[in-house]
């Protein structure tokens, strides 16, 4: 997961950049690149392309495009730090939605422990009238749908390879990105076609490490460590864009990021 959190600053970065091109392109380049890799692993190892879960896979890939997509539009109005901070309140979300479909147990202690993630949120915007509300609300949302992404690809287990369903994701993402970008389409030049490349490569790496935690350990305990991504993503938006942030903007970060600490203690001390 630690991995995954780099792969994604490095990707936020980049798409950050991309702001002149429509967000359906992006996904569509994001998700075409990271095809050139998964393609070619699955035949070189004569691994299924359809896998067992047909339908959940498909399922993931839905809310993970979305999901994707809310938060490449939210990097458009606030901070990366700040959008990241609030999509990654995700394992709240997660946390709900594995007690209601996965019957996984979750202690009042962790309870407390997402409110203050949460408290964090509240924060960030409650109290900052700079901070547009549109870029919260897509980052909220995103946040919902990552949590839902969770859920299913715990339900597929390791009955499938974590290849298997990046592929499935990627495959519709370039899909419904490529068709839903025709009519805003702007062509690349130069130097811009060298960072679309560049997103397949650390989507697919940053999607593949992901899966991979998430079939492997439970939600609960796997999920917050994507809160690195947002110490990443802060100090390399304030060296690479001098991006700002207010004492409240950390405050707010800091909440979220102590609250899923926590709550990642908290696991570890009940088993």
């Amino acid at each position: 997961m630690i991995i995954s959190a780099l792969a994604f600053t490095f990707l936020n970065v980049f798409v950050k950049s991309l702001h002149s091109f429509s967000v359906y392109q992006i996904i569509f380049f994001r998700s075409l690149g990271s095809l050139f890799f998964t393609m070619p692993f699955l035949l070189k190892n004569k691994i299924s392309l359809l896998g067992n879960k047909k339908g959940l896979m498909i399922t993931r890939s839905l809310f993970g495009v979305t999901s994707m997509g809310l938060f490449f539009m939210s990097l458009r109005y606030i901070e990366m730090g700040t959008a990241v901070s609030i999509r990654y309140i995700a394992p709240i979300f997660a946390a709900f939605f594995a007690l209601l479909f996965l019957k996984e147990k979750i202690k009042p202690l962790q309870w407390l422990f997402f409110g203050v993630a949460f408290a964090g949120v509240l924060v960030l915007k409650g109290f900052d009238t700079g901070l547009q509300i549109e870029g919260v609300g897509l980052a909220l949302v995103s946040a919902v749908f990552a949590g839902f992404t969770y859920i299913v690809i715990r339900k597929i287990g390791t009955q499938d390879h974590p290849v298997v369903v990046v592929n499935y994701f990627m495959v519709i993402s370039a899909v419904l990105g490529g068709l839903l970008s025709i009519s805003g389409w702007k062509t690349p030049v130069g130097q811009e076609w060298l960072i679309f490349l560049s997103l397949g490569v650390f989507g697919y790496f940053a999607q593949l490490f992901m899966t991979k935690a998430m079939q492997v350990g439970e939600t609960n305990q796997v999920a917050p460590l994507k809160y690195l991504e947002v110490i990443f993503t802060i100090i390399i938006g304030l060296i690479w864009y001098n991006e700002v942030y207010t004492l409240q903007n950390l405050v707010g970060i800091l909440l979220i990021i102590f609250g899923l600490t926590l709550n990642v203690i908290s696991k570890k001390k009940n088993k």
